[in-house]
């Protein structure tokens, strides 16, 4: 006995059922005698699906499309069952309920138009002029650009109206295409419609594909400005914030990463609030991973921009949360972190007495003193010059000699930003002259940064700093002995620099001189800082004349003495 295997229908035998089916059932939909409103309706999407399963058939490649595979079995189902319920509608003799052949009605009229929906996407999006392979090929670096926008195009097509496995395949494209070149993602965010990728990030989605829905999401707001626009104006954030709340801690991770990007347009950031996503923020905070705390904050970092938000950060209980992480997150984390408190020092006293209760400068200058990283340290210290506007922080500050050690040699050592800042804070605080005495080392880098024209404010920080260590005669007398710093001082003075601003060293030059000592007005005067200051003091530089007056009072003097007695 010979066994024999059927081999599956073709779409194109499918088709030709259906459409024969439909030529039958049509002219029988005219003699209901029940629910005649209810199949005016169907009536009008039987003709709709004959008319486009005649136009789908027109183009050569269309039975190769994977998607009439999987849509045309589906679709000859529901006309079967249509047909079916027209029997049963037709005779009088037929008794089911109302209420149960309404609800029937309902649902085949549903399933009719989602897959007439279906099968009018994929005829009106171009995919059936060519034929499509069940894995499509993946672009290369050589592929053109018509090649690019048809491969996303029928991902995006495949995402809405495929299966769960061309679903799932097709997020698996997508995120192989958005790793292999990061300049697809403004081609995706073009072409695709981000609508249906963003779908797939609700509740109801299958765990596997809401998990790659989140990757893939999380690496288009991360790759360029307009893919971000367009995930964000598609309404990603409330569903990331969902995912954040209840799904796997991968998952919550990547939208955490995703929220992240997007609230990092100032333009975004108000929406966090209009999702409760505050809290949400915070608890993963508390309870993420280290990658998920590092997001999270970082996210919080960027809508504490917002006074509203940070209000609400505040009556959350987020300070305490801010507080550990600089403690005990990451050193990514740490870094926002530190970031968050910065902004938030510098938005009013109550925020300042938050964070002083909480004890966030101690841990500041802990961070600082562990911390290695230059942005993690430029983030400390403008976190610590904001909190410094409290009296309780200054009398910390001041009492730590081990802080003003180490600002002194971030002047010395550090890049540019740290050495603006910590010149800010040196010269801010009123600290002892002991401590004056114990980073006078630090005075060469300060006269150094009175050259920089950039960052703006730089010369003048650097000038009250030098300034205010010059308070001490040790250091008056150890600044004239560097020739390099007196050098640097000169040619600050030479008036026929134009590139340096004069006010500067001229202060300098009278802080020098406030003692009235003898070596260094005789150091001063051979370098030629006499000849300089008398032509500044012409020009009414301000500070010019006071400083030559110091500079040249004992010859002043001596030369009046002289005269009395002749």
């Amino acid at each position: 006995m010979h066994s024999t295997t059927t081999s599956p229908p073709q779409p194109a035998e499918i088709c030709d059922k259906i459409i024969q089916l439909l030529s039958q059932l049509l002219p029988s939909t005219l003699s209901v005698i029940s629910f005649t409103s209810r199949w005016q309706i169907l009536r009008r999407k039987l003709a709709s699906l004959k008319s486009l399963l005649s136009e789908i058939s027109y183009f050569p490649h269309w039975s190769d499309n994977p998607l009439i595979h999987s849509l045309l079995p589906n679709l000859l189902s529901t006309v079967y069952r249509t047909q079916t319920l027209c029997h049963q509608c037709c005779d009088p003799s037929f008794n089911p309920g109302k209420l149960l052949m309404q609800s029937d009605l309902d649902m085949t009229t549903d399933w009719l138009s989602k897959q007439i929906n279906d099968l009018d996407f994929l005829l009106r999006s171009g995919v059936l002029h060519q034929s499509t392979a069940i894995v499509l090929p993946h672009p290369t670096a050589n592929s053109s650009k018509d090649d690019l926008s048809f491969f996303v195009k029928n991902l995006f097509i495949r995402l809405q109206i495929g299966s769960l496995d061309f679903k799932r395949d097709a997020l698996d494209s997508l995120v192989q295409l958005l790793s292999d070149d990061e300049k697809s993602a403004s081609v995706v965010a073009k072409e695709g419609n981000m609508r249906f990728l963003i779908q797939l990030l609700d509740s109801n989605s299958q765990d596997s594909l809401r998990e790659l829905a989140v990757l893939a999401v999380s690496m288009l707001v991360s790759m360029s400005d307009f893919s971000r626009k367009c995930v964000f104006e598609e309404g990603a954030l409330g569903p990331l914030l969902r995912i954040i709340e209840c799904s796997t801690m991968p998952a919550k991770e990547k939208a955490a990463m995703a929220v992240e990007f997007i609230t990092a347009d100032t333009d975004n950031a108000w929406a966090i609030s209009a999702y409760g996503g505050v809290s949400i923020l915070l608890e993963l905070c508390k309870s993420g991973s280290g990658i998920a705390q590092s997001h999270s904050i970082g996210a919080i970092k960027n809508v504490s921009t917002v006074e509203e938000i940070r209000i609400a950060l505040a009556e959350e209980g987020a300070i305490p949360v801010l507080v550990q992480l600089l403690v005990f997150g990451t050193p990514s984390a740490q870094e926002k972190a530190a970031n968050c408190i910065a902004i938030i020092a510098l938005s009013g006293k109550n925020f300042r007495d938050l964070l002083v209760k909480e004890k966030a400068l101690q841990s500041l200058l802990q961070l600082l003193h562990e911390s290695s990283n230059s942005d993690t340290l430029e983030h400390v210290l403008r976190a610590v010059y904001s909190l410094s506007e409290s009296d309780v922080s200054d009398q910390i500050l001041l009492g730590s000699t081990s802080f003003i050690v180490e600002i002194s040699e971030l002047i010395k050592h550090g890049n540019i930003m740290l050495q603006h800042i910590s010149a800010s804070l040196l010269s801010k605080l009123s600290i002892s002259d002991d401590n004056k005495r114990a980073i006078g080392g630090c005075m060469g880098s300060l006269v150094k940064l009175m050259e920089s024209a950039k960052p703006n404010g730089l010369q003048e920080v650097a000038t009250n700093a030098l300034v205010s260590l010059l308070s001490v005669k040790l250091n008056r007398k150890e600044l004239v002995r560097d020739e390099k710093c007196v050098m640097r001082l000169m040619l600050m003075l030479d008036p026929k620099n134009e590139l340096a601003s004069k006010k500067f060293p001229v202060t300098v030059v009278a802080a020098i001189m406030s003692g009235g000592s003898q070596s260094c007005r005789k150091t001063l005067m051979a370098a030629g800082a006499y000849g300089h200051l008398r032509i500044l003091a012409e020009m009414e530089v301000a500070g010019a004349k006071k400083a030559l007056q110091r500079l040249s009072g004992n010859r002043l003097k001596s030369i009046l003495t002289r005269t009395w007695r002749e």
